[in-house]
């Protein structure tokens, strides 16, 4: 028998099939290989991951139902469907200034909408800036697309993390295409203050820079009691400027299952973006939508209360981690993270995965938030008090253990 033709892109010696160069340079997810180290542990307290332990509230859950049960299971407009969009439009003016329907896209998720941002405006060869520590999304989509990142870090010290403005304005240089920022911040809790956003968005005018702002987290800011969201780029920006905000339903509303989203953007981008949705998702599940109109709508009473839950758990755990030797902390002004230092932090990815395998206790490591991040540990203080104050006595044990005292 003769041997087999072999295809002309392919020799008998040749490498297994792979994905291209820039999707096999991506990192990947530490967190999860924390997590993962935790299957088979009995009892593991998981604090790794961004969302609360309670479910989504009844009158969000509700609303899907119902919509499922008359049928609501069908294509819908590729930017969400109309009421959906009018309600958020109405919510988004009340936190920050007339905005229109026309500013308004529905996706599937918050990172849908991210990576769709980064899609609208960037490409191979372009130039991208983000700050960081960062939640690793932002900065590797941008590299998906064939774009380079330059990585501008926080900085730590006695007011916890603070951004150099300067070095961020610097690294704005004349023909980058993109900034990419998050704030309130995941997983340092910095929250960017408005006299910051007003420099850089000054700056990125002059320079024709795109912004594409990650504000998911914006309604978990612990600031003055009048304030219902953190600083946003919306307050400064007029809706035709090169200016995207991301926004997401998983934080505000503990819908984190439901993958619903939200981008505010210029309306001439509106066309191309229906595009893009097309070939991505081509659009949000309809009943999925009927329950982000629901959370909107009715969910205003729940969010407060949740903020009002989470500062009190931000101050519970910040101040039970004071006490712990080795442990430096502070309570940041946003998200629903504690990023601090720890003894043995220093290699976070191997400090996480002994604390899951010799105390129980899941944390996420700094690494996976950028070399920025290395010397820090994340926990998700989103959930009942009680289990942070387990969660503590475990650490407090694997820290005795150790000898630090």
């Amino acid at each position: 028998m003769s041997d087999p033709v072999l295809p002309s892109t392919m020799t008998a010696t040749s490498d297994s099939p792979q994905a291209r160069h820039a999707v096999r340079t991506l990192r990947s997810s530490q967190i999860r290989e924390v997590a993962n180290a935790g299957f088979g542990v009995p009892d593991v307290l998981p604090f790794w991951f961004g969302e609360s332990d309670r479910v989504t509230p009844p009158f969000i859950r509700e609303a899907a139902a119902e919509a499922l049960g008359r049928g609501d299971t069908f294509y819908t407009h590729n930017l969400g469907i109309a009421p959906l969009r009018e309600v958020l439009a109405r919510y988004v003016s009340g936190l920050h200034g007339a905005t229109s329907v026309e500013n308004i896209a529905v996706t599937s998720a918050g990172v849908n909408a991210l990576m769709l941002a980064a899609q609208l405006v960037t490409g191979a060869g372009d130039r991208a800036v983000a700050v960081t520590p960062l939640w690793p999304n932002l900065v590797e989509i941008p590299k998906i697309l064939g774009a380079t990142v330059e990585t501008v870090s926080l900085s730590y010290g006695e007011r916890g993390w603070t951004l150099d403005l300067e070095r961020l304005l610097s690294a704005l240089t004349p023909g980058t295409k993109l900034l990419m920022i998050n704030s309130p911040n995941n997983p340092t809790g910095w929250v960017m203050t408005r006299d910051e956003q007003r420099a850089v968005l000054d700056h990125c005018r002059r320079h024709g820079i795109w912004i594409v702002a990650d504000e998911v987290y914006e309604r978990l800011y612990y600031g003055e009691a009048v304030e219902r969201a953190a600083p946003s780029f919306l307050d400064l920006a007029s809706r035709d400027e090169r200016v995207i905000c991301v926004n997401s339903f998983s934080k505000a509303w503990l819908m984190t299952g439901w993958r619903l989203g939200w981008m505010v953007a210029p309306p001439t981008l509106m066309d191309d973006l229906g595009k893009l949705v097309e070939y991505n998702t081509s659009c949000a599940p309809s009943f999925v939508q009927q329950a982000g109109i629901a959370a909107v709508e009715h969910g205003e009473p729940f969010t407060r209360a949740l903020v009002a839950d989470l500062r009190a758990s931000r101050d519970h755990l910040a101040a039970a981690l004071a006490q712990l030797p080795g442990v430096d902390v502070k309570a940041p002004p946003g998200a629903m993270y504690l990023f601090f230092r720890l003894p043995g932090a220093q290699e976070s990815l191997s400090l996480c995965k002994a604390l899951v395998r010799d105390a129980g206790l899941g944390l996420a490591p700094g690494s996976a938030f950028g070399r920025e991040g290395e010397g820090f540990v994340r926990w998700c203080y989103a959930c009942d008090p009680a289990r942070l104050d387990r969660g503590v006595e475990r650490l407090a044990g694997y820290l005795k253990a150790r000898g630090v005292r």
